[in-house]
């Protein structure tokens, strides 16, 4: 009884740490300057890793101390936290599946463009009223700020490996024809037909390309990138609730057989 009291204990403490990287990814995610201006995944994360814990806790007090209900509730509502994850993973792997960066000639950094991407995700940043909270809050950072400080010649910025959302918010598209002056200052373009995007363009500091696709595609791809990793972390932890889960079950299924009153009678009866 105390080696099945401590292997059922053991169990559910691994479901409890399991609970943690999930945690993790939620407030990572809420603690990144992107992600708090585009409120999407943080929240659900966070509450449904401690879902897991609370469930994982339940499940080692009602093994460790046989408590039935406690046992019957952990299995359920395990099984419950366990669909909701995947289909979260599924959820964060459908809106992140679509979208890439464009090379472009003559530079390192790579372009971007806001039809690549899935329209859910297209759902957050074209709605006016949600681009403009978007676009204050991009304000506050200073990823535009930085780039006059690292590069002040145009060469070394055309060499650099700048960030999606910094080469859709920070510089006008290649194909307008600016001049460079500095990362963020540009001047007589030769071409503003070939993307609308040409006439959002302003050196305005607060302005900028903030109003450009290419700078919501930028968010876009930047905010891809980290909800990739983010679902990978999920989905390991996915496969380690799983395996706990099983194993759980497979335990139960082995105690209520040896706690059957038929099958005790049976085995006496037998010895007799």
């Amino acid at each position: 009884m105390a080696l099945s009291n401590t292997l059922i204990g053991c169990i559910n403490f691994i479901a409890m740490v399991l609970s943690v990287p999930v945690i993790f990814t939620g407030f990572a995610l809420a603690s990144r300057a992107l992600d708090t201006c585009v409120k999407l995944l943080q929240w659900p994360i966070i509450i449904l890793g401690i879902l897991i814990l609370v469930v994982a806790v339940t499940g080692f007090v009602g093994g460790f101390w046989r408590i039935r209900w406690l046992m019957f509730f952990y299995f359920v509502a395990m099984l419950i936290a366990i669909i909701l994850l995947a289909g979260l993973i599924v959820f964060v792997y459908m809106i992140t599946n679509k979208g890439s960066g464009h090379p472009v000639p003559n530079r390192a950094f790579l372009e971007y463009q806001l039809d690549d991407y899935s329209g859910r995700l297209r759902q957050r940043v074209v709605n006016p009223f949600r681009w403009d909270h978007i676009k204050g809050c991009l304000n506050t950072t200073t990823m535009c700020a930085g780039l006059n400080q690292r590069y002040r010649f145009a060469q070394d910025f055309f060499d650099a490996q700048i960030s999606p959302i910094q080469s859709g918010c920070c510089k006008p598209p290649t194909s307008c024809g600016y001049t460079f002056v500095n990362p963020t200052y540009w001047t007589s373009p030769n071409n503003t037909g070939a993307d609308l995007d040409c006439l959002m363009w302003s050196n305005e500091q607060t302005q900028l390309c903030y109003a450009c696709d290419s700078c919501k595609a930028g968010l876009l791809a930047s905010l891809k990138s980290e909800w990739r990793r983010a679902d990978l972390i999920l989905a390991v932890t996915l496969v380690g609730l799983i395996c706990v889960y099983l194993i759980g079950c497979c335990w139960a299924i082995s105690s209520a057989k040896k706690e059957d009153p038929c099958r005790r009678h049976k085995q006496s009866h037998e010895q007799r």
